[in-house]
């Protein structure tokens, strides 16, 4: 193929005149593993068709939120009567509140919910909901933990222990993220001591349960046991950004799965997006009411947003929540994900490559390593330069996995045993290019 024939060369050439980088999310640019972003014209299923009109198996899923699959039919007709009802109107509809029921009746950890546009915005709020509920300032996040682009969150580990964060993103003063304690992911000593240091003035710890942002790494369970202890002991408050786990590991969520080790377990806020909206911009925070009573317009903590609950992303979400609530699920995606990964760590053992893999319900990840890593700096000794090679080796035989090295994949229900079958019998040529 010439660069005349290749169309989404010529897409990705006319882009960058126009758009930064010629993208508008920084990982589609294939900066990462190299190569020429592919402009995607259509999906249907577990498939999606570049601009050249190359099919894809899917393990994308949109980062996470196609998880019935694109194009299902009972989300389409929801969508397309709510369209004609109108796009937005800037004020209530039924609709949000029977999502708001809908999440509450699936998560009961949540009494209130609010909805809001994108899982930044949801997580930025969280954290705002937090300080004012509280009246402290400190926060404590984990690296290799993505909660979105808020300022106070992009930020990476200091130099030494339970030391105030360095912001990772130009644009982001100093004084910003002067609050933000960053630790390390399963590390419980190090969570003590920054309890011990700053207990007094912490409003939250915020975590992803499970790491979707290096891969696909498991919070342990005796560490999640104890930031809920240190968090109730010291009056902070325990957030659970499951804007990637959310309806996506379980029915429930991750929060749900840890509560299988720890009966009666909660957190005190949740971040939600992605599958509640069903591919639509739409995400939610959530809580206990006494907490989320300290919302504007009753209470003191503002927040607010003008395309909030629209009225077609609140059908696509109910629509998607409906179908993934029928029994045997996500039994049947749990299968299929598990299917998935036994069959690549067959594919890599053939190859003789290094290969470790974990998933919960429709969510996935490997490393090129020998066992599955568990925090950031053990995620970080994966060798690029084999992964983008396998990443290659995938794409150009038709299967399409996250275009980076510290990204989860998932799995829909559109996913068929012929379709694993397939990505693994490619697996196999991928992996012996290593």
């Amino acid at each position: 193929m010439t660069s005349h024939t290749d169309h989404n060369l010529a897409l990705f050439n006319r882009a960058q005149a126009v758009i930064p980088g010629g993208v508008n999310s920084p990982v589609r640019a294939f900066k990462a593993v190299g190569g020429t972003p592919r402009f995607i014209t259509r999906a249907q299923g577990a498939y999606m068709w570049d601009a050249n009109g190359q099919r894809y198996i899917d393990y994308i899923g949109s980062w996470g939120p196609m998880i019935l699959g694109h194009g299902h039919p009972a989300v389409l007709e929801a969508v397309q009567k709510a369209a004609l009802e109108g796009f937005s109107f800037g004020a209530p509809t039924e609709r949000e509140v029977e999502l708001a029921e809908a999440i509450i009746a699936l998560v009961p950890s949540i009494e209130m919910v609010r909805l809001v546009s994108s899982g930044t915005e949801a997580g930025m709020s969280a954290i705002r909901l937090a300080r004012g509920a509280t009246g402290r300032n400190k926060i404590i996040k984990f690296e290799g933990c993505y909660h979105g682009h808020a300022d106070a969150l992009l930020v990476k580990a200091g130099s030494g222990l339970a030391t105030f964060g360095n912001a990772t993103s130009a644009g982001v003063p100093a004084e910003v993220v002067q609050h933000t304690v960053v630790l390390e992911y399963n590390n419980v000593a190090q969570l003590e001591e920054a309890f011990a240091l700053h207990g007094a003035d912490l409003a939250c710890v915020m975590i992803e349960p499970i790491a979707g942002n290096m891969n696909f790494v498991r919070a342990s369970v005796p560490f999640v046991k104890r930031c809920r202890e240190l968090c109730t002991q010291y009056g902070a408050l325990f957030i659970f950004d499951e804007v990637m786990n959310g309806f996506r590991v379980a029915l429930g969520g991750a929060q749900s799965v840890y509560a299988r080790s720890l009966p009666g377990f909660e957190p005190d806020l949740t971040v939600m997006g992605k599958v509640i909206g069903g591919g639509m911009p739409l995400a939610a925070f959530g809580g206990k009411r006494a907490v989320m009573e300290h919302l504007a317009p009753i209470g003191s903590v503002y927040q607010a947003g003008t395309l909030s609950g629209n009225p077609v992303a609140t059908a696509c979400g109910l629509a998607t929540l409906r179908e993934i609530s029928q029994p045997g699920f996500f039994d049947a995606l749990s299968a299929s994900t598990r299917s998935l990964v036994d069959g690549l760590s067959a594919a890599a053992a053939a190859a003789g490559v290094p290969f470790s893999t974990d998933c919960e319900g429709g969510m996935f990840g490997f490393f090129l390593l020998p066992e599955l890593p568990q925090n950031y700096a053990t995620v970080m000794q994966t060798n690029g330069a084999r992964f983008n090679t396998l990443f290659h080796g995938l794409l150009d035989r038709g299967v399409y996995i996250a275009p980076a090295l510290y990204e989860a994949g998932f799995v829909s229900a559109a996913h068929t045993p012929q379709d694993i079958s397939e990505t693994i019998a490619i697996a196999h040529d991928a992996f012996k290019l290593l």
